[in-house]
């Protein structure tokens, strides 16, 4: 069911209302394009919207809590996002996690900062990095090498939707890094943000499975978050037809299913290769159903 609060919030000379699903976000998105709730209100887990949507939203089916009773029924839902993963969180955590990694490299760190937060990116944003950051926490139990670590820093550094996003990270690995690192590591860097394009990590290749499987790690996420992930790319490619979207993202799903393994390491398997199947399996299924 659709929900929302009385327009309160103020910003950008108005007031607004939060809406919300507490059943899914794939339920809340579609309420929102079917009544003219444009996709960059998206925050998230809820919908800003400004005060005169406010009838028709609720005309439309939308039900009016109390900030606070629609508070507890998004907590309720399971559909909360915490606010760590909220952008001035994301960017607090991210800058004490680059100053830990690479002490004294301030500048370089919110220079990378700056293009994670670049306003055209949805999915591929500060918010993926922090969740790639702490899946290889997860995979590591946070004792992740240099090299991966920084790798997951510049993989999507460079992200204008496009086939050679992943190689433009790597040369701005190797410009950046080239001076304040030891050439080998500096190589590696770079050779493990050109796998991000493929993942398919050669076997063996402990550090490539690391990275590989922690940027694949949202496919094995519950099925809503899977669903916002799914919102995001699409908002990432908004400037391709609908058509070549579901043509693209097909070959990409299909490509991702055929993958063996999907998750090369053994405790990325556990967590998330089962679900990742399913949500997968489940996205392919109604694209090429009409």
């Amino acid at each position: 069911m659709i929900f929302i609060d009385p327009p309160y919030w103020p910003a950008h000379g108005t007031v607004f209302s939060h809406l919300i699903s507490d059943t899914s976000i794939s339920e809340l998105h579609a309420f929102a394009a079917t009544n003219g709730v444009t996709e960059r209100a998206f925050d998230l887990d809820h919908y800003d919207v400004p005060a005169r949507l406010y009838r028709d939203l609720v005309s439309a089916g939308a039900a009016p809590l109390s900030g606070k009773e629609l508070a507890r029924t998004l907590v309720a839902s399971g559909l909360r996002i915490k606010a760590k993963y909220r952008v001035k969180s994301v960017g607090s955590v991210l800058e004490l996690r680059w100053n830990t990694l690479m002490p004294g490299c301030r500048e370089l760190g919110a220079e990378l900062l700056g293009r994670w937060n670049e306003p055209h990116r949805n999915y591929h944003s500060a918010t993926h990095l922090l969740a790639v950051l702490e899946a290889l926490d997860l995979l590591t139990a946070r004792n992740v090498p240099r090299p991966v670590a920084l790798a997951a820093w510049f993989h999507d550094a460079v992200y204008n939707g496009t086939s050679t996003d992943e190689e433009d990270s790597a040369v701005l690995a190797q410009e950046c890094l080239n001076t304040l690192l030891a050439p080998e590591e500096t190589a590696e860097v770079c050779r493990l943000v050109r796998l991000t394009a493929t993942h398919a990590p050669a076997p063996g290749d402990e550090s490539g499975h690391l990275l590989c499987d922690a940027d694949l790690a949202i496919l094995g996420g519950e099925p809503d978050t899977y669903s916002r992930y799914v919102a995001g790319v699409r908002q990432d490619y908004a400037h391709v037809s609908e058509d070549d979207f579901a043509k693209g993202r097909t070959s990409v799903v299909r490509q991702l299913l055929a993958l063996e393994p999907l998750f090369h390491t053994a405790r990325g398997k556990e967590l998330w290769a089962a679900r990742a199947q399913e949500n997968l399996s489940r996205e392919l299924a109604a694209i090429v159903t009409p």
